[in-house]
């Protein structure tokens, strides 16, 4: 029935289709080394991921702002767990805004307890390019490692952007374990000027934390500051609650690139919980002079600063 239907279209919309689904496998497969460089902003010189590596010694937190579309960036994040491991093993852990608070215990059902996927994916309300994040979580469950489902549902961010922190505090108990504790800090300062400058959330709920987006007034119908900051809030409050049961681990964050540029958002949020949490940052993007970068552009995004290469193609389309 499937294949029947399938043939019905014109062959040259056919060719074109297995054409781009292999040209994109191919591209995918393919990312190298050479698809990135690398740059330490207190060396002031390029480096290798093993740098970045050694250094984790000192610290708890390695954050990697992501474009959530960038091919080359997915690559590096699952390079970067896999070598986090090699370093310290067990003590590595997996923090990700792309799940949610309230679907821990799916998460964690199908790391540890066997259930399907198909199931997981489901229940989990894993996003639509969850295969960017798949080889993440599949060696987070070969290996045994925690992961932590760092983010407010929208819900509540829609709920807070709509009627307040106010409303928030009327949910249940129960409802309230799946963000931040209230009453919660909201963004001032330069991240208030870059949110309101160039947001990153739709008010509607998106889920691309990196896309840029109209900004919206928190003095009109929805408060983008209010929910902006109850999902930086409840990414960090999960990181901190972590290390607080857990002692001596590596967490490995990753989340759009505006929830951590410049130690904003979330790093920001996260020294409210706990000031001797040591958080180490890295802001990756693309950016057409690849390979010939001008780092001075990058220094203030983070303590490195990863470049790709922009002839690898997207995962998706913005």
């Amino acid at each position: 029935m499937i294949i029947t239907s399938m043939f019905k279209k014109p062959l040259s919309k056919l060719f074109f289709y297995f054409a781009f689904m292999l040209g994109a496998f191919n591209a995918t497969g393919q990312v190298t080394e050479k698809n990135y460089k690398i740059y330490s902003v207190q060396q002031g010189k390029e480096v290798s991921m093993q740098t970045i590596i050694d250094e984790m010694e000192h610290y708890d937190v390695l954050f990697i702002g992501e474009e959530h579309n960038d091919s080359v960036t997915h690559y590096i994040e699952h390079k970067t767990l896999e070598m986090l491991y090699a370093a310290y093993n067990e003590q590595v852990v997996l923090s990700m805004e792309m799940f949610d608070r309230d679907v821990q215990g799916v998460m964690d059902e199908y790391l540890f307890d066997g259930i399907r996927e198909k199931n997981f994916i489901k229940d989990a309300r894993a996003w639509s390019n969850y295969r960017d994040y798949k080889p993440m979580v599949e060696f987070a469950k070969k290996n045994h490692l925690d992961v932590i489902c760092a983010n407010a549902p929208s819900r509540y961010t829609n709920l807070v952007g709509r009627l307040g922190q106010e409303a928030l505090m009327a949910l249940s108990d129960e409802s309230k374990r799946n963000f931040a504790p209230l009453p919660y800090d909201t963004a001032s300062g330069k991240y208030y000027d870059k949110l309101m400058g160039l947001t990153s959330h739709d008010a509607s709920a998106t889920k691309d934390t990196s896309k840029k987006a109209p900004v919206m007034s928190p003095m009109g119908n929805f408060n983008l500051i209010m929910a902006q900051s109850l999902w930086d809030a409840t990414m960090a409050y999960s990181i901190a609650e972590y290390l607080k049961r857990f002692k001596d681990v590596k967490i490995l964050q990753v989340n759009g690139r505006f929830h951590s540029d410049e130690g904003f958002a979330i790093v920001e949020q996260l020294k409210n919980f706990n000031p001797n949490i040591r958080s180490l940052i890295i802001s990756t993007s693309s950016d057409e002079s690849f390979p010939n970068i001008n780092w001075q552009e990058y220094k203030e995004q983070g303590d490195y600063i990863i470049i790709t290469d922009p002839a690898v193609p997207r995962t998706y389309k913005d």
